[in-house]
């Protein structure tokens, strides 16, 4: 009995050690999660006093009539979109909202529920004209837009596209100067939900309503980004035709910021490059990547670099080695780099292999009808190089080297080449090989020095100079003169 007693005691002993050391677990553990649930509010506060900043400068524009204190709002949103969480958006929401208002209800549906101890601020009441607490028109949609982009950033694509409706109900309602600005941006992301939801070939006939609307109005940044929209939209669907009437139909304004330059030029490049208008497409696509922003945007250049390389490609030149060793390009442009190699030296057999390695991702880089394209491009190289290489050469071994089924395939693109001026030889059919014609080696200077216009050229560039040394030739010699007989005159 003693010793069960004395095992008893041990026990409870050690229970109560133990215990007493869990509990000093879990009080550190608490220790430890305090400084960072401490931080994260400071973070959340922070951030908070950052979005009432914005609003200030949105309240402060409304007041004075000053849309650039606006625009100085709507360039923090990006910055403000990486903050914020439910939590900062439901303390926004119920500060300057009433508690009243139908519309805080609304906006607070889309975020998640406040968590236990979730400080919220009290609302500040707003006097008007009615005596009723009101919201400004401007502040009400800037807060809207943070919501939806928080339910953009986070995925939720129902609520996020209800959210984007509800927005596009009170940017409608409303037209006031001072909303420029921010419908714009409205605009762009209401068709970033659909596109994202992948029904955005059901919000073009808004688009273009917005638009008829955004141009009675002489709103040009609603207008510019509007159409670049509708000329996203309609290139998604690949209605090229119908993009290319909507440009031709309309004019673009020109106190566009660059951004929305940067886009006009990348779509009409897109365009242009289909419709095989290269020279044009190509310098579009030059613009739209000189318009960028140089320190962000690193997808849009990546894009506009693929599409300028192909173009390049089907204009008969080589792009620039330095485009591919560029940091932000290289990796993205690698396939790019491979058909620039087989049309650069004619291998049919590189670009074949291309084709098939990185079609997929052609395709989804919408690139893949223009770079089927190049496939001519690469036969007429081949022919070239075989021409310079050998001076008589059969349409069997022409076929063999450029992968082609039969000679008969051989002869009709020699013919071609032929008669596009490619090369100079002629077919002897009966015999079946291909003849090079014998090159004349002189330079370019060489025949132009021959021309009689040459001559003609060094006498108009010289003739200038002549004229001035005899011009002053003959002042010194007057000058001399004239000193001469002074001279005489003073002696006598």
């Amino acid at each position: 009995m003693e010793k069960s007693k004395k095992d008893n005691e041990a026990k409870d002993v050690e229970m109560t050690v133990g215990e007493e050391e869990a509990g000093n677990d879990k009080a550190e553990g608490g220790d430890e999660a305090k400084p960072k649930q401490q931080a994260q509010k400071d973070k959340d506060l922070l951030t908070f006093e950052d979005v009432r900043e914005q609003m200030k400068l949105i309240e402060r524009g409304v007041n004075q009539k000053e849309v650039r204190y606006i625009n100085r709002a709507l360039r923090g949103i990006q910055s403000l979109r990486k903050k914020t969480n439910d939590a900062i958006l439901r303390r926004v929401t119920v500060a300057y909202y009433p508690a009243t208002s139908p519309l805080k209800e609304q906006l607070l549906d889309y975020l998640d529920e406040p968590m236990d101890g979730e400080e919220v601020s009290q609302y500040r009441p707003r006097s008007s004209k009615t005596g009723q607490p009101v919201i400004l028109p401007e502040l009400d949609i800037f807060v809207h837009l943070l919501i939806l982009l928080r339910m953009l950033d986070q995925e939720r694509m129902e609520k996020a596209k209800k959210c984007s409706d509800a927005l596009m109900e009170k940017v409608v309602a409303e037209n006031r100067r001072t909303l420029d600005g921010l419908s714009a941006k409205c605009y762009f992301y209401h068709s970033r939900v659909y596109e994202m939801c992948g029904q955005l070939a059901g919000i073009r006939g808004f688009l273009h309503a917005r638009l008829r609307t955004a141009t009675l109005r002489h709103n040009e940044e609603a207008q510019a980004v509007l159409m670049n929209l509708l000329l996203r939209n309609y290139l998604h669907h690949n209605l090229y035709d119908q993009a290319d009437k909507l440009v031709s139909k309309s004019k673009f304004p020109e106190s566009a910021n660059n951004n929305e330059i940067a886009r006009q030029h990348y779509y009409l490049g897109r365009i242009k490059a289909i419709q095989l208008e290269y020279s044009e497409a190509y310098t579009h696509l030059v613009q739209a990547i000189r318009k960028a922003p140089a320190s962000s945007a690193v997808g849009f250049r990546q894009t506009a670099n693929k599409f300028a390389v192909v173009v390049q490609l089907l204009l008969g030149q080589i792009p620039d080695r330095s485009t591919f060793r560029d940091p932000i390009l290289r990796r993205p442009l690698a396939p790019y780099f491979k058909l620039t190699q087989a049309v650069r030296n004619g291998d049919l057999e590189l670009f074949s292999n291309t084709l098939d390695l990185y079609g997929a991702q052609f395709h989804s880089e919408r690139t893949y009808t223009l770079i089927v394209r190049l496939r001519h491009n690469v036969i007429k190289t081949g022919v070239r190089m075989i021409s310079l290489s050998y001076s008589r050469v059969s349409l069997e071994d022409i076929a063999e080297k450029l992968k082609l089924d039969s000679s008969i395939d051989a002869e009709y693109i020699v013919a071609k080449a032929i008669r596009d001026g490619v090369i100079e030889a002629t077919i002897d059919h009966e015999q079946g090989f291909m003849q090079s014609k014998v090159r004349n080696e002189r330079s370019g200077e060489e025949r132009e020095r021959e021309s009689p216009t040459y001559t003609d050229k060094i006498e108009s560039v010289w003739k200038p100079v002549y004229v001035n040394l005899h011009v002053n030739q003959f002042r010194l010699t007057n000058l001399f003169k004239v000193s001469r007989a002074n001279g005489a005159r003073e002696r006598e």
